[in-house]
């Protein structure tokens, strides 16, 4: 386990190891009195939360370095306090009617459609495309499946699929030995998916190979700049689908043009292992490290030759940042940190601290947004779902079901079920428990406060009830009416 410094790098844990570590409760539970604060944003609230420990890594490079100097956001502007996880009332585990309390029949509600397991290992990776989802485990397969049943499969030579991603007719799958393998369905039978190359391709390698500027220094050692020395942690795709970026624990990023399969760039973006990558409108791109920093880089075209500059540092802190996700409209990056907190920078004119959401007690492992929504996966096997809402966030959901840690997550529109002023979502969440699980989820859900108000009320008109039926009519005690009889 890693509890190195800055040389953390080459004493990472094992992803085998991911299972079986002792979860830490790091969570800060507030009074209930504060349920309203908790699932409403508002930056002026402050908390603090308890890192933790960092051999506590699901699959995320974890680091120690510790960062000085002055952060470029204010730690004290928290969106949410406490965890919703432990102070929800609504912590569901079935098919979203299965409440402590009955709604209208008209709201909508968030649920479990189904689970899909297959015992061959940790789920690390999802791609949902149309009605077909890819899942990558530690196994050495590549599963696709179409409503809820396996639909079909392919083999990699490499195990521990840790990204998948789908541009167009291609598949790329990026792996813990470093490669990023292509993959391309086959017109005629789309259940047969054959390999057709591999990120560097060998004649890139070989023509790298004779020049000595194409080698750089790794870890005391020479390498092709072409290619990633450690596991590949993210894959992204640019906004116009033309550029692949690959993300690696060898602190690098790199960026690939799709047509032609060339490696165009790699930046040494980061002190330790690069987690994650996004890349958003405009050219920007924003990489988050185990180094506790998230950095913007913007993309500039010089002749024929891309280019990746270092525009801001967002973010410095001690807690490794784990994932990174933008927004459909680009106008709000968010970032998942091993603390458990969710921060997020609003682009306006340029990108400002916006607030901090707190909903996990342990690590957060993943990030999806899509419509108003933003979703965030966690090692404490919850999913939490918060709707944005001009510059306020609110938690309308927590799902609960996984047994571990959640590792990814997919989100694709429900076409079937989705209405006008009513956006439906079908979300796959795949973890550590070798299984993923499938939710639909509405938009315009209420959220968490909302409910919990609907249940005091509805409690204390019972209890109103209750009081009245022991009450005559006139207003005179029961004791009256028995001596007058």
């Amino acid at each position: 386990m890693m509890n190195g410094g800055r040389g953390g790098i080459g004493s990472r844990m094992a992803d085998e190891e991911e299972i079986g570590t002792k979860f830490v409760d790091t969570g800060n539970h507030m009074p209930r009195s504060k349920f309203g604060n908790m699932m409403h944003s508002d930056p002026n609230l402050s908390a603090t939360a308890a890192p933790i420990p960092r051999d506590e890594v699901f699959g995320y490079r974890n680091s120690s370095a510790s960062l000085t100097g002055p952060a470029s956001f204010d730690p004290n502007r928290m969106s949410c306090e406490g965890s919703p996880m432990t102070m929800s009332p609504w912590n569901q585990t079935g098919g979203g009617s299965n409440f402590p309390w009955s709604f209208e029949e008209n709201l909508p509600q968030n649920g479990l459609i189904g689970s899909l397991v297959r015992e061959e290992g940790h789920i690390y990776s999802l791609a949902a495309t149309k009605d077909l989802l890819y899942t990558g485990s530690d196994s050495k397969n590549i599963r696709v499946w179409k409503n809820l049943k396996e639909f079909s499969g392919f083999k990699s030579s490499s195990g521990l699929v840790k990204a998948i991603i789908i541009a167009g007719e291609k598949i790329f799958t990026g792996h813990q030995d470093g490669k990023i393998r292509v993959w391309k369905v086959i017109p005629k039978n789309p259940k047969i998916h054959k390999r057709s190359g591999t990120l560097p391709t060998l004649k890139e390698i070989l023509k790298s190979s004779i020049r000595p500027s194409a080698y750089v220094q790794v870890r005391n050692r020479s390498a092709l700049w072409i290619k990633h020395c450690d596991a590949i942690s993210c894959l992204t795709l640019s906004e116009d689908k033309t550029l692949l970026y690959s993300a690696s624990w060898d602190r690098t990023f790199k960026v690939w043009r799709i047509s032609d399969s060339r490696c165009l760039e790699s930046i040494n973006a980061h002190d330790d292992a690069v987690n994650s990558v996004v890349a958003s409108l405009e050219g920007l791109v924003f990489t988050g490290s185990a180094d506790g920093t998230v950095k913007v880089w913007k993309r500039e075209q010089q002749g024929k030759t891309t280019k990746h500059s270092p525009v801001q540092t967002l973010l410095k802190q001690e807690s490794a940042v784990t994932s990174l996700a933008v927004n459909t409209s680009g106008s709000v990056v968010y970032c998942g940190s091993s603390d458990g907190m969710v921060n997020y920078w609003e682009c306006e004119k340029q990108l400002s601290h916006g607030g901090a959401l707190k909903g996990h007690k342990l690590a957060v492992l993943c990030l999806a947004a899509a419509g108003n929504l933003v979703f965030s996966g966690s090692a404490d096997k919850t999913i939490c779902v918060w709707r944005r809402d001009g510059k306020l966030h609110a938690c309308i959901s927590v799902l609960t079901g996984h047994t571990g840690p959640v590792k990814c997550l997919a989100v694709e529109v429900d076409h079937e079920k989705s209405k006008d002023g009513d956006q439906r979502w079908v979300v796959s969440s795949g973890s550590l428990d070798k299984s993923v699980k499938v939710w639909s989820v509405a938009e315009m859900a209420p959220d968490m406060y909302q409910m919990a108000m609907m249940q005091q009320q509805q409690q204390y008109q019972q209890h109103i009830g209750s009081d009245g039926d022991s009450l005559p009519s006139d207003g005179s005690s029961r004791a009256d009416k028995n001596r007058g009889k």
